[in-house]
């Protein structure tokens, strides 16, 4: 029979067991080793049984049992030590106590998804796990971060295989009330809630769930209310899944729900109001139109709280592709914005203006939520060198008149939560080498002195300890494969063979990722034959575990799945290539540290960064990657593998992947095997474990997450801090007020003419020319504009190379037609082709960058051609 009600019934702790509840509810037992391994004290079978989530767990224990410890004096140790330890690194003094008074007083970070642990499944891959380790870094350095998402009740899918190899989808029911989560409550007790107005006079109801990440909130709105009818009940039903309309009242709940459950937790916690926004990739994008709202509410006109608003916000791309980005018909958009829908008081022509792709090969009729995410923001990055470049390419039309490197987003490259990637037997390690605390600090704070001492590891405990890694792997692989088989049909008279399936002592090649096109999960089955030969090799075999899920909508990512799982069926290679179902954060955590090689072959540029091969690092695990992202940053030979890629073939995809994969196979072949399996003297790889060391010592304090988050807040959060504070309501006012009067005047700004004191069109290394420049300035002044000379390096079309800008400065009054002055020095400081140009860009105070109006005077071709502006 069917229950017609269900219900969570919660264990009644025996008091001196209390602390347990505290323990559980907060997820820092996710990366803490010994709070887990309190947990599986408790009853080891259980512990198992749940998943390793604490909740479920002290939900299953019997009450003999719990009795049973509350009267264990050795346990009840252990607990009060556990339950201090958490008190110390809640209210302690962390890296960010220790900085300057001129930090924010507290960030406010919104992001889709976030995949904290497995027992909080609200990810789908690399965004969501990137914002998990951002806010658990930020806890570990005790940045006061706010973290905004939703709370899917479906969370992502689970992924199973038919008997055929086709993906399965699943989406089981999520009840909060059996998550690690509690409802944020009014002083009266009831439940919190934020409210959108819809189209028609409905409305979006959400209550906002609480997860504890250490000493970060993080917020998650659930629509899933009676409040709400049926439809808008399902907003939050499923992580990016829907049609435009729902993913757009997804991103409006996320953005502006977000802002008000932020107002919301601040008023009932006391907690400090954030001075600054950030936004990770654009889907809470709206967050910048509710702040506007808030600010005209108070008085501020439109563009002068657009102004104060952009001040206070960092905006992070995370995508290399225009495909990856939202973008909703400019329609919808409006029929949900304007009187009768949210936010009435602005004009819906407005918001429409802030998402509008206004540059050529734009599409005016779509409106984009990247493109309205880097409007309302003052300070934008991508997520690794690579990806900032990329970014500026792909988003240069939005400053129009600047080269692409002059568009202002820069780069911040992503990293990884070591405390919760790292195995705790590599952490063991460490700690018997350098103490656990300098351990602890190595892995969150960073720093390259803390990682010097792996150079004192013994060869030979390295060893030990990959194999050991290596051996649990194969176990795990086993396992969740004979899972697997069942699932697809096996029955178990037909899995005997399982049981050979890997081997500890084999090369073992991991991939595991989401199964985008671009990302090429079967680029290695280009060559079966020389695959299986790989495979099989009777001296340096290599065995290979892939994983990854493709999006429910995409089937062509389902079609490379099965590709992939039908050759691993075969029975003459599947006891050496597994594929493994349902990819997440547990199983991630068992590939990352068992792997020996870590394999990373997408489309360069695509990948924006690609954080798995940095926790497979972490572990000990070489990468054997194209460079892109980060490994594009990073990559020496002195601790991994570049394969080469095939860019200057053309564009026929067939003929770069042929070529790409046959670099692959001559690297594993001719290169990685030989390297694994030669022995020294003492029977030990030893030239392989020094490029582990070398993977320990010089990549693991760059690919910290506890890196990233200190670079934004130097780099980022802090120049946003100071601007949000300095651009107060007037300052706020006046700089739109001046942005107006510029762009009203701009057309009358102009070079006018360029002279200079060179005589000939060669000079020495060293010299230094004299530039007179006039400009037309129209209505504007000297203090509203910046001359500049720009010079550098020229290449045959004459482009200006790693310019360098110099301003000139005004000299005297301007002359009887308005025209004014400038010099200034020009320094020949390089030799070969050089040349230069002079621009005019809008100059004030507040602005984070000249490029940020958007506005450029530079000579005209007359004028260029006039002057001869090259130096040869």
């Amino acid at each position: 029979m069917k229950a017609i009600r269900r219900f969570t019934v919660r264990p009644v702790l025996p008091d001196p067991l209390r602390p347990l509840s505290d323990l559980a509810r907060n997820l820092r037992w996710s990366w803490h080793a010994e709070t887990r391994d309190l947990f599986q004290a408790v009853d080891p079978e259980r512990w198992a049984a749940s998943g390793g989530d604490p909740v479920r767990l002290l939900g299953s224990v019997p009450p003999a049992r719990l009795e049973e410890l509350a009267v264990d004096r050795r346990f009840l140790r252990r607990l009060a030590a556990a339950e201090g330890d958490l008190h110390d690194y809640l209210t302690g003094d962390r890296w960010y106590q220790t900085q300057s008074d001129e930090l924010p007083a507290a960030v406010a970070y919104f992001s889709p998804e976030f995949g904290v642990t497995a027992a909080l499944p609200q990810y789908s891959g690399g965004l969501g796990i990137l914002a998990g380790d951002h806010l658990k870094a930020a806890s570990d350095l005790g940045v006061p971060l706010i973290g905004v998402g939703l709370l899917y009740r479906h969370g992502y899918f689970r992924q199973t295989l038919s008997r055929d190899g086709w993906q399965q989808e699943h989406y089981p029911v999520l009840d909060p009330h059996e998550l690690p989560v509690a409802l944020l409550k009014e002083a009266d007790g009831t439940p919190a809630q934020v409210s959108l107005a819809l189209p028609g006079g409905k409305s979006l109801h959400a209550r906002i769930w609480l997860a504890q990440v250490g000493r970060v909130p993080l917020l998650m709105l659930d629509s899933d209310v009676e409040e709400n009818d049926l439809g808008e009940r399902g907003v939050t039903d499923r992580l990016y899944g829907g049609g435009s309309e729902h993913r757009l009242l997804q991103e409006m709940l996320l953005g502006i729900g977000g802002v008000r459950a932020v107002r919301t937790y601040c008023r009932l916690t006391g907690h400090p109001e954030p001075e600054v926004f950030h936004t990770n990739e654009g889907h809470a994008g709206f967050l910048g139109l509710e702040r506007i709202a808030e600010l005209c509410a108070e008085g501020l006109e439109f563009d002068s709280a657009l102004e104060a608003v952009r001040a206070g916000t960092v905006f992070t791309t995370h995508t290399p592709v225009p495909a990856g980005i939202d973008r909703f018909d400019r329609e919808l958009v409006a029929r949900h914005f304007g009187p009768g829908a949210e936010l009435p008081g602005i004009d819906v022509e407005r918001v429409l203006r802030l998402g509008t792709e206004s540059y050529p090969g734009g599409e005016p009729n779509l409106f984009n939520m990247a493109v309205m995410g880097l409007r309302l923001a003052q300070r934008a990055n991508g997520v690794s060198l690579l990806h900032g470049q990329v970014s500026r390419g792909m988003f240069a039309g939005l400053w129009p008149g600047f080269d692409a490197e002059e568009v202002p987003i820069t780069s911040v490259t992503n990293g990884v939560h070591a405390p919760t990637w790292v195995a705790p037997e590599v952490f063991r390690l460490g700690a018997r080498q350098i103490g656990s605390q300098r351990t602890e600090d190595a892995l969150t704070v960073g720093g390259s002195q803390r990682w010097d001492a792996v150079a004192d590891i013994p060869d030979q405990d390295i060893w030990e300890l990959r194999r050991s890694l290596r051996e649990q792997l194969v176990m795990e692989v086993r396992q969740r494969l004979r899972a697997s088989w069942r699932q697809r049909g096996a029955g178990t008279a037909e899995l005997g063979w399982i049981d050979g399936v890997l081997d500890p002592d084999v090369l073992t090649i991991g991939f595991a990722r989401r199964v985008p096109s671009y990302k090429r999960l079967t680029l290695m089955l280009r060559d079966r034959d020389r695959l299986t030969e790989l495979l099989l090799h009777p001296e340096r075999p290599v065995q290979v575990v892939v994983a990854g899920k493709a999006h429910p909508a995409d089937d062509g990512g389902k079609r490379l799945i099965q590709e992939l799982v039908r050759f691993a069926d075969d029975p003459r290679v599947r006891h050496r290539i597994v594929f493994l179902p349902d990819y997440g954060m547990a199983m991630a955590q068992k590939l990352y540290t068992g792997c020996d090689v870590w394999l990373n072959n997408p489309l360069r540029p695509l990948e924006a960064c690609g954080t798995s091969g940095m926790k497979a690092a972490l572990n000990g695990c070489l990468n054997l990657s194209v460079r892109d992202g980060w490994w594009d940053e990073w990559f020496d030979p002195d601790f991994g593998w570049e394969i080469p890629t095939a860019d200057g073939v053309g564009t026929d995809p067939d003929r770069r992947d042929d070529i790409e994969a046959a670099a692959l196979y001559d690297l594993l072949e001719k290169r990685v095997t030989p390297r694994f399996y030669e022995r020294g003297p003492r029977g030990l790889p030893d030239r392989w474990i020094e490029m582990v060391r070398q993977t320990l010592s010089r990549l693991g304090p760059k690919v910290l997450a506890g890196r990233m988050v200190r670079e934004y807040v130097e780099r980022l959060y802090v120049p946003a801090a100071h601007a949000h504070r300095t651009m107060g309501p007037d300052a706020a006012r006046a700089l739109a007020e001046w942005k107006t009067r510029v762009r009203a005047a701009w057309p009358g700004v102009a070079v006018d003419h360029v002279e200079t004191s060179a005589s000939t069109a060669t000079a020495e290394l060293g010299t230094t020319l004299g530039l007179r420049v006039r400009v037309a300035l129209g209505a504007l002044g000297p203090d509203d504009v910046e001359v500049q000379a720009v010079s550098g390096r020229v290449d045959e079309e004459d482009r200006i190379a790693d310019a360098t800008a110099v301003p000139l400065k005004p000299v005297g009054a301007p002359d009887q037609e308005g025209r004014w002055v400038y010099e200034g020095p020009l320094s020949l400081d390089r030799t070969g082709p050089f040349g230069y140009t002079v621009r005019i860009l809008p100059a004030h105070p507040l602005l984070a960058s000249g490029a940020e109006p958007g506005l450029v005077a530079v000579p005209s071709e007359e004028l260029v051609e006039a002057a001869g502006l090259l130096m040869r």
